[in-house]
């Protein structure tokens, strides 16, 4: 029906009031016009993710690798994982347990985070894991997978897309008795996860283990102790030894005049962080994974190329941890159509809906993965690339030993 306009038009002022009237009433019809469009097209939420890492002192390669993967999969989806704008709040742990629950608690209290990622070693894991699941705050480790988290206090906010920690120790205990070596020296650090790492070795070595060698935390120098195995003369030895240590036993082994002669097994000593620093020292050792850069994959080779392009040196197993958990965020964020509330969440990353870079992967009943892991042997591409390859499967399809111990 058209407006009725006023009873009598005689008067300026009568026409003024008309104008006005019909000016405002205009106005306010299109506020209500606006304000029903915003309520139905709201503004896009943000996913906001702490990744937490040990980023200072000599530790610092590590956490540099997992960030630099984790980041890789962020800029591969322009810095919107599931399509929602994404804002990774990187902080350093410092290899502190204290101020590493300090900073937690600032990522969920002050900064508001969705979920936590990271996390490289056992003491930290250990130190920050209880107070995020207390929070309800969703946690996908990438790197740390002690026992006691992947058992009896599992939590169904808790996920890892790397390993628990006894498995490639396992992995290599299983490979020393496949290949009918009956006498091992084994060599690890004098602290209490090396302990922990030697004995998951022997649950699946079948021979007998000829000494076992604890250098003090710190040792640098090797030549007693290459000394007492030449006496021994074993038909292999394992060696744990993390880091700078490690890259100081491998380059002494070279010395000492066994390599070629007695076989050299490792985990988290011949890899791509140290491969760098041993190089043709480290050529032909061999180590443990569940990941290697020529696994045969279509994820896998993206993801080193890319990688490689971005970083400009060689992915490691860390990095690749990083990168699965970031494209494992991204197809959950799909899966629930956008949707970051915690139960939907949850649900969704438990499917495991993406491709990973390691190919076989799900979950099992305690959150870490199902996957396969393989013997790994330091390999030189050309005269500056040292890179690990995968060389055997030697578990196919393995979950860890302490996932019956998890109820959740």
């Amino acid at each position: 029906m058209p407006d009725a306009k006023p009873a009598s038009m005689n008067g300026q002022e009568t026409m003024k009031r008309w104008v006005i009237s019909k000016a405002v009433g205009a106005l306010l019809g299109l506020g209500a016009c606006l304000s029903a469009s915003q309520a139905q097209e709201p503004q896009q939420q943000e996913l906001r993710i702490g990744f937490m890492a040990t980023l200072s002192g000599p530790a610092a390669v590590f956490g540099e690798h997992m960030r630099d993967g984790f980041m890789l999969a962020v800029n591969q989806s322009n810095g919107a994982l599931g399509g929602m704008p994404t804002n990774v709040l990187v902080v350093d742990d410092k290899l502190d347990p204290d101020h590493a629950v300090k900073e937690v608690t600032k990522l969920i209290d002050e900064n508001g985070i969705d979920l936590l990622v990271g996390v490289n070693f056992s003491k930290i894991m250990l130190a920050v894991h209880d107070p995020v699941v207390r929070s309800r705050t969703l946690f996908i480790g990438t790197s740390s997978g002690p026992a006691p988290i992947a058992g009896r206090n599992c939590s169904r906010y808790f996920f890892s897309t790397a390993a628990q920690d006894d498995q490639v120790h396992e992995t290599m205990g299983r490979y020393a008795s496949l290949k009918g070596y009956q006498q091992v020296v084994t060599i690890a650090p004098d602290y209490e996860a090396a302990r922990d790492a030697i004995a998951a070795f022997r649950r699946h070595f079948k021979g007998q283990i000829a000494r076992e060698i604890f250098p003090k935390l710190g040792q640098t120098e090797f030549s007693v102790e290459f000394d007492q195995i030449a006496g021994i003369e074993p038909d292999a030895i394992y060696a744990f030894m993390p880091g700078g240590m490690g890259v100081e036993l491998v380059r002494q082994f070279q010395t000492s005049g066994m390599k070629g002669i007695i076989p050299f097994l490792s985990a988290k000593t011949v890899d791509a962080v140290t491969l760098p620093y041993t190089k043709e020292t480290g050529e032909g050792l061999f180590s443990a994974a569940h990941w290697a850069p020529n696994l045969d994959n279509p994820a896998n080779k993206r993801f080193v190329r890319e990688f490689r392009r971005a970083y400009n040196y060689a992915p490691s197993t860390y990095a690749a941890q990083g990168y699965d958990a970031a494209k494992l965020i991204h197809f959950a964020l799909e899966l629930t159509g956008g949707a970051k509330d915690r139960e939907a969440m949850l649900s969704a990353i438990n499917a495991a809906p993406f491709e990973s870079v390691r190919g076989d992967f799900r979950f099992n009943s305690n959150q870490f993965p199902i996957q396969d892991f393989y013997l790994v042997e330091g390999v030189r591409r050309t005269s500056r690339l040292y890179e690990m390859e995968a060389v055997a499967r030697v578990f196919d399809d393995v979950g860890d030993a302490f996932s019956g111990s998890c109820r959740m």
